[in-house]
């Protein structure tokens, strides 16, 4: 049975949220059974279907409890069928929810969406600023993720979630892939999707980190040098894939970079092969933990790359054209290194949503 709370009125009922560490620490809307209802209704789901069990706290993520994160986060109801994919993504053993939640690391469950809904289910944004402010769509959904993993999964500041900093991509942190523009294959078709398939696909990933490059037609390794600097961005020596390696990460091409690579006869394949080959260590004999980048050959060193392959890399095309991509590394731990996560679902399940009074 659900349980309520109770207040004389919405303000009120936002103070209680408050004093309750329900929220993210901003306004949220007040998650009324009208509201909750209507939420439920368009996942086409029963609200006590339980799709998993929520860590740290091990809590249920039922459909009723994810709806509700989804209007304290502002969703429409359109939003909810990715909402609900986002947490099935989570939930999936490979993606170690439980041990991410509790790391001090400053990683956070990056959401990226692909397919028809891009634009049935938003749209999200896959243009300028599209992991910034102004964009409906992308900031409830990645918020309505998080709200779930503070009040179902229990991750609180300081007491299950040992960030020891943390980044702003906790608060929300979801973009599409801008496939209309793009010069490659859909991410999720190089997930094996089917281009008409809607997929949304999660990693735990840092917060962007630009990658600066002017590129120049006139040099004949105008594309080489531009991986040269992704491969610097993504596994530097102070990041986790560096240091402990194996996990995901994942680039974000501009338009501009993309084509500069597109025009090279580059595929998104063979840019992730080239990426892996660029990204790797020499370890000294005497401290395998400091790695010294080097693209040559030395005595007493031995070459360590930062994935397992090729194929941990997650490239997509994204945001307005320029001099700036961004890179997201990631968090490299837990039993699965904190696997990306890819699902599959229905842009649009059949339901009718009822008329609800305009004060609810």
């Amino acid at each position: 049975m659900t349980d309520f709370l109770s207040a004389p009125d919405e303000a009120a009922a936002l103070e209680q949220l408050h004093a309750c560490h329900c929220t993210d620490g901003l306004p949220v809307v007040i998650p009324t059974d009208e509201r909750v209802q209507r939420m439920i209704l368009q996942s086409n789901l029963a609200g006590d279907l339980q799709l998993g069990v929520m860590g740290p706290a091990g809590n249920a993520a039922t459909v009723e409890k994810i709806a509700v994160s989804a209007v304290m986060a502002g969703c429409l109801p359109d939003y909810m069928p990715i909402v609900i994919a986002a947490v099935q993504a989570i939930l999936r053993p490979e993606f170690d929810l439980t041990e991410m939640q509790a790391t001090t690391h400053c990683t956070a469950p990056l959401l990226i969406v692909n397919g028809p809904a891009r634009v049935e289910c938003g749209p999200v944004s896959s243009g300028f600023g599209a992991l910034g402010p102004g964009h409906r769509a992308n900031a409830s959904i990645g918020r309505a993720l998080r709200l779930a993993m503070i009040n179902i999964g229990g991750g609180r500041p300081g007491t299950s979630d040992m960030a020891l900093l943390g980044h702003p991509g906790k608060f929300t942190y979801c973009l599409a892939e801008d496939e209309q523009s793009s010069p490659f294959e859909p991410l999720h078709v190089s997930r094996g999707f089917a281009e008409q398939d809607s997929v949304v696909t999660v990693v735990g990933a840092e917060a962007p980190h630009s990658v600066m490059f002017s590129g120049n037609a006139d040099l004949p390794d105008n594309a080489s040098r531009l991986l040269d600097v992704l491969a610097i961005g993504l596994t530097n020596a102070a990041t986790n894939n560096a240091v402990l390696g194996g996990g995901a990460a994942t680039v974000v091409l501009n338009p501009e970079h993309a084509l500069i690579l597109a025009g090279a006869g580059l595929t998104r394949e063979q840019i992730c092969a080239e990426l892996y080959q660029r990204c790797y260590f020499q370890m000294p004999a005497d401290n395998p933990f400091r790695p010294i980048k080097s693209g040559k050959k030395s005595s007493g060193r031995s070459k360590r790359y930062c994935f397992n392959s090729p194929e941990q890399i997650l490239l997509l095309m994204a945001g307005g054209s320029g001099l700036y991509s961004m890179v997201m590394p990631s968090w490299c731990a837990g039993g699965h290194k904190n696997s990306a996560v890819s699902i599959g679902f229905d842009a649009n399940p059949y339901c009718e949503i009822p008329a609800f009074p305009a004060s609810s």
